[in-house]
Formats: structure tokens, C-alpha cells, sequence
């Protein structure tokens, strides 16, 4: 029947073509997308490789690897690395247990199931915008301050800036409002395509919902879980906007982020080279810790 409807050239030429094209055919169709690809991610970071070995604004003198170990012997740089950590660290647990607990709660709700895009609306806000309005609420505005004053439960303005964990936890919750949304869309997503036959069958069985949750759909979303926080972790760690535009690593350097260091080293000190090695060491880290994250979540998922 086909090949009374399609036209005998058409044919012929389906039967000439080789295996090794018809194999090759798909990888044509997208290699313009992977060169571009390429060319927007692997040519800055091989130019950023190749800088660190340098210093020097306009008359360049190579130096070697003495741009890494400067950076090794460097407290600033391992302060705002110990800094990304904590401050990521918290950020990724806290927005986890909230998108999570929101998921199990109203992923069958029909009103998530017709709404979803709705939930993604902090995330369609510039960071740099979010940013600001943070800004606004906790250190120029003093709005927050003045709430909690009005309310009772503080007698005086707080200085958000003036405090190292304060300071740390408005970075945290200038994050948590723009991304939970995220990590929520996802959940919800991988436990609604979850088989409901499993659900009623340990329902049938005596199953409370705490049970069924904890014990069959938390496990089987596993991988689900180590690429949404992989994507999240690496987005924290180039957390840029909000230390730059709230805290500007206020208090003592205690907020600054590696993100943050690279920048002001590069565009406020004017040292190309010794930035480009920093971003090369955290790109390495990132890859390091990622690839782990990854391999444990699968290797317990197949245990």
C-alpha cells in the first residue's frame, strides 16, 4: 500500500541511500543547533582556560600556572567558595522540602493539573529585578523591619546588612521566592506521570498517604530529584544578582560568592588572568560535585 501512494522516484531513492546515511541524517538535521552550542559555551571557556595562564590587561606576559597558585594561597577566594557553600547549602535544602511538600500535597489537585504555568511567575521576573524589590524590602525600603515592628515582634529597626546570618538569610529568601516554583513544576510533573495503579493497589493493601509517599513515590522519583537539584546546585553556585545588588558581600566579605569574587576581581581590579583561573577551578568543582551527586542518586536507585 505504501508504495502505490509514493512516487516511484522517491522510492529508488529511499532504496539507494546507504545505511551510513540514513544513520547520519538525523545528526545533520541537528548539528547547526550543536555548533552554535558549541560556539556560545566552549569557546569562552577554552579563552578562559587559555588566559589563566596570563597577566596583564593589554600587553599580555605568560606566567603558567602561577595565576593557581596564587589563587590556592588565596583567603579571599576560599572565603567566598566556604560562603557559596553555606549560603547554597541552605538555599538547595530549603527549597527542596518546600517544593516537595507542596508536590505531594496538591499534585492531584485538578486546579495544578489546568494551572501549572501559573506557579512559574517568580521565575519569569529578571533576578536582577527580584533583586532589587529584596533589596527594597529588607535594606532601603526597611519594610520588613517596619512590619515586624508593627506587629510586635521587634522594637527597633533591623540591619539585615549589619549581620552576617541575617545578611545570609535574605540572599536565601530572595532565592527560595524565585526558584521553588521550579523544583514544585518538576515534582509535580514526575509524580503525576507516577502510575496511579501502584498508589490504589497499596491503598487496597492498608497503606496510609504517609506511607504511600515516603515508601513508593519518593523512591521511584529519584533520579527525577538528582537532575532538578543538579540544575538548581549548579545555578546557585553562579549566584550573582542578589550579592551583587543587596549585599554587595557586606558584612567583612561574609556574602560575597565566588561568582561575586570572579566579577570584582576581573572588572574592579582589572585582573583578567587571575580571574579566568578562579572560573576555571569552580567550573572543575562544579563538574566534580555534580557528576557525584548524579552517580550516587542513580547507583541507590538501581539498589
Amino acid at each position: 500500500m505504501t508504495d502505490a501512494v509514493l512516487p516511484t522516484s522517491t522510492l529508488r531513492m529511499a532504496r539507494r541511500r546507504s545505511p551510513l546515511r540514513r544513520k547520519a541524517f538525523p545528526y545533520l538535521l541537528v548539528a547547526p543547533a550543536v555548533l552554535y552550542l558549541l560556539a556560545i559555551t566552549l569557546y569562552p571557556g577554552i579563552f578562559a582556560l587559555w588566559r589563566s595562564f596570563y597577566q596583564g590587561r593589554f600587553k599580555l606576559d605568560f606566567i603558567g600556572f602561577q595565576n593557581y597558585a596564587d589563587l590556592f594561597r588565596d583567603e579571599t577566594f576560599w572565603h567566598s567558595l566556604t560562603n557559596t557553600l553555606i549560603i547554597g547549602g541552605i538555599t538547595l535544602v530549603v527549597e527542596f522540602v518546600i517544593a516537595m511538600t507542596l508536590a505531594a500535597l496538591v499534585y492531584r489537585d485538578p486546579l495544578v493539573r489546568g494551572w501549572r504555568i501559573v506557579f512559574l511567575l517568580p521565575m519569569l521576573f529578571m533576578p536582577s529585578a527580584v533583586a532589587y524589590l529584596f533589596k527594597l524590602l529588607f535594606n532601603d525600603g526597611r519594610v520588613i523591619s517596619d512590619l515586624l515592628m508593627r506587629i510586635g515582634l521587634v522594637d527597633h529597626n533591623i540591619d539585615f546588612m549589619g549581620s552576617t546570618w541575617l545578611a545570609r538569610g535574605v540572599l536565601v529568601v530572595t532565592d527560595v521566592w524565585q526558584w521553588v516554583p521550579f523544583l514544585f513544576i518538576i515534582f509535580v510533573a514526575a509524580l503525576q506521570g507516577q502510575d496511579k495503579e501502584i498508589e490504589e493497589a497499596a491503598r487496597l493493601d492498608g497503606a496510609r498517604w504517609g506511607q504511600i509517599f515516603f515508601a513508593i513515590s519518593l523512591p521511584l522519583m529519584r533520579p527525577v530529584i538528582a537532575i532538578a537539584l543538579v540544575l538548581r546546585g549548579i545555578d546557585i553556585l553562579t549566584m550573582f544578582a542578589s550579592p551583587h545588588i543587596i549585599t554587595q558581600g557586606s558584612p567583612g566579605g561574609d556574602t560575597e560568592t565566588v561568582s561575586y569574587f570572579i566579577y570584582r576581581t576581573g572588572f574592579k581590579s582589572f585582573e583578567f588572568g587571575y580571574a579566568s583561573a578562579a572560573s576555571v577551578v569552580v567550573l572543575i568543582l562544579t563538574i566534580i560535585l555534580a557528576q557525584s551527586f548524579v552517580r550516587r542518586f542513580f547507583r541507590s536507585g538501581r539498589e
